[in-house]
C-alpha cells in the first residue's frame, strides 16, 4: 500500500507535486490566519483532484474557522464526499485498517484547537483514542519525538506529554503529525512509525525534499521509502 503524509503546507498545498498511492493524510495547518473560507475551498479543490484512493486530513492550530464555525466546515465537507475529515473521530480504510485523527494540541500562543498543557481537558482527548487504532495523525507530535524547533528558535520538548503517555499504550502502527516545522522526519521506536510530515520548515518555505511516500504492509508494519 502506497502512502503519503504531509503536514503543515498553510496554503502553500500547490507548490507539492505527489506521486498518487492508496492513502493521502494531511496532518493540519492547511490555512494561515485560520479565518478564510476561500483557503479552505481552494485546499480541498486540490486535496480533491490528487490520485490517491483514500484522502484523510485533520485540522491544525492555525485553521480556526474547524474550531469556530463547525458547522460551516459540515457543510463545506459535503461537496467533498471522497475526502475524509477527522476530529476525534477515525475511519476504516478498506476494512484493513483504522485511521484515528485529533486536531488538539498544548496552549500554543491562543491559537486553534488548544487545552492547557497536562490539563485534564487535554486527557480526556487523549484517551478517546482506541486501543486498535493503526494510524493515528494528530496535529502535535508527542513528547520527545521529533519535536525540537529548528533555528532560530531550537526549542526541545515542545511535544504533548500526556500524548505520550496515550501512544505508549496504543502502540499505533503509524502515527503522523506535524506543527514543529524544524522536527521534520521519521523515527521507528517501540513498534511505531513516527512522521514529522511538516512540508515547510521553519521559514515557512517549502522544503523539496519532503513529503514523505513510502509502500506499507500493514500486517507486518513493514515500510519500504519511495
Amino acid at each position: 500500500m502506497k502512502i503519503t503524509l504531509i503536514s503543515d503546507t498553510h496554503t502553500k498545498h500547490r507548490q507539492l507535486n505527489l506521486p498518487g498511492g492508496d492513502v493521502l493524510v494531511h496532518a493540519g495547518d492547511l490555512m494561515n490566519s485560520g479565518y478564510s473560507r476561500y483557503e479552505i475551498k481552494d485546499f480541498l479543490d486540490w486535496f480533491d483532484s490528487q490520485n490517491y484512493d483514500t484522502k484523510i486530513f485533520i485540522a491544525g492550530n492555525h485553521d480556526r474557522v474547524f474550531e469556530n464555525d463547525p458547522y460551516h466546515i459540515i457543510e463545506v465537507m459535503q461537496e467533498y464526499p471522497n475526502i475524509t475529515y477527522l476530529q476525534d473521530n477515525s475511519i476504516q480504510v478498506n476494512n484493513k485498517f483504522k485511521v484515528w485523527g485529533s486536531p488538539w494540541q498544548p496552549e500554543f500562543c491562543n491559537w486553534a484547537f488548544n487545552l492547557p498543557r497536562c490539563g485534564e481537558m487535554l486527557e480526556k482527548v487523549w484517551n478517546k483514542i482506541p486501543n486498535d487504532t493503526d494510524i493515528l495523525v494528530t496535529h502535535g507530535p508527542p513528547q520527545e519525538i521529533l519535536d525540537v524547533s529548528g533555528p532560530p528558535y531550537n526549542q526541545p520538548l515542545l511535544g504533548c506529554e500526556l500524548l505520550r503517555v496515550r501512544v505508549d499504550e496504543v502502540k499505533p502502527k503509524i502515527h503522523v503529525f506535524g506543527h514543529i516545522h524544524g522536527s521534520y522526519g521519521y523515527k521507528y521506536l517501540n513498534g511505531t512509525h513516527f512522521f514529522n510530515a511538516s512540508v515547510l520548515g521553519e521559514n515557512y518555505e517549502l522544503q523539496t525534499d519532503r513529503p514523505h511516500t513510502f509502500e506499507w504492509d500493514h500486517k507486518t508494519n513493514k515500510i519500504k521509502f519511495i
